[in-house]
């Protein structure tokens, strides 16, 4: 919420919480969302991305990948996908009693969900501010057909949710980058970022592999994953992939890797992937990676590996291979 729209609506007359009940806060992001105005020991976040489900953990908050019972009032921060903000509105208005209080930047469309609550529910004025806008409304059965249903059918039978990573068809640089695999890999990789699935699956086809763990930080993906892929060589791990250790040193590590944090590309995520991928492998282990052509990841490769090698490309991504990890990074 940023927390100053927040505490601007609580600390004047427009807003108030109830006095007691549990209160549900949907989807909120450690770098976007202040939690701190609130009634700290009565909070429930429900996040499904492991990142933020750890810090906020760490700072004593309860916390879930699903609502639990009944709440009192209930905070929506709002997520980029739209499908995906409608179904958290659905979800929170199923399981409230009291106030639904909505809150999202403009760049997250927060002026067309509320175009869109305002045809079903009576909505408070509008507190706008630091680019944002928060209002609420009482909960009601009027936003039950947004409700997020079943996973929904792709390209090749594959199934994905709403929010996910290339929630609507197969990611063309994972595509490439499973077009570009080898033949031979070694017997026990990683994917990290692997979303709902498609490189894991890719990989595995055909291929001598006993292990993949595929790594993957959004709860709805992985599952979506473990859907996509009924195979037992395949291990899924809840977690973040830039700190996530496998149980022994790996032969190959293969990742198309997030770069935004919110609609600015941040390289930083990125090579933060290359550094944990060259701890986890072998000294003759192998990265394989898929980067939009712009993205400078060159560097932290040259810095964690001996080899590496541009194999693959097109006017939109680009294949690197790297191998013989540094020892400083492993």
């Amino acid at each position: 919420m940023s927390g100053s729209r927040l505490s601007s609506a609580l600390s004047g007359a427009e807003l108030s919480l109830p006095d007691t009940g549990r209160i549900a806060v949907f989807a909120p992001r450690t770098d976007v969302h202040d939690l701190s105005p609130l009634p700290q020991d009565r909070l429930h976040v429900l996040t499904g991305f492991k990142p933020d489900t750890d810090h906020f953990a760490a700072r004593g908050l309860s916390c879930a990948t699903e609502p639990e019972g009944r709440y009192s009032a209930a905070i929506i921060c709002l997520p980029r996908s739209k499908q995906l903000a409608r179904g958290l509105i659905a979800e929170a208005a199923r399981v409230t009693d009291g106030p639904i209080i909505v809150d999202g930047a403009k760049t997250d469309g927060v002026e067309s969900i509320l175009k869109e609550c305002r045809k079903r529910a009576q909505v408070s004025p509008p507190l706008s501010k630091a680019h944002g806008k928060l209002f609420w409304f009482t909960a009601s059965p009027a936003f039950d057909d947004w409700a997020i249903g079943a996973p929904q059918v792709i390209a090749d039978g594959f199934v994905t949710q709403p929010g996910v990573f290339s929630a609507d068809g197969i990611d063309p640089g994972s595509r490439l980058l499973a077009d570009t695999l080898p033949a031979k890999l070694g017997a026990h990789l990683a994917d990290l970022g692997g979303g709902w699935g498609y490189l894991s699956a890719r990989a595995l086809e055909g291929r001598d592999i006993k292990t993949l763990d595929l790594v993957e930080a959004d709860h709805a993906a992985l599952a979506c994953a473990r859907q996509n892929i009924a195979d037992p060589r395949l291990r899924l791990h809840w977690d973040d992939a830039t700190r996530w250790r496998p149980d022994a040193a790996l032969d190959c590590v293969i990742t198309n890797p997030p770069f935004h944090t919110d609609r600015n590309a941040d390289p930083a995520l990125g090579r933060a992937f290359i550094t944990s991928a060259a701890a986890m492998l072998k000294p003759s282990g192998q990265l394989w990676l898929v980067a939009n052509r712009h993205l400078p990841y060159e560097d932290a490769l040259a810095a964690c590996f001996a080899n590496v090698t541009k194999v693959a490309g097109d006017n939109r991504f680009k294949i690197l291979h790297a191998t013989r990890p540094s020892r400083k990074a492993r």
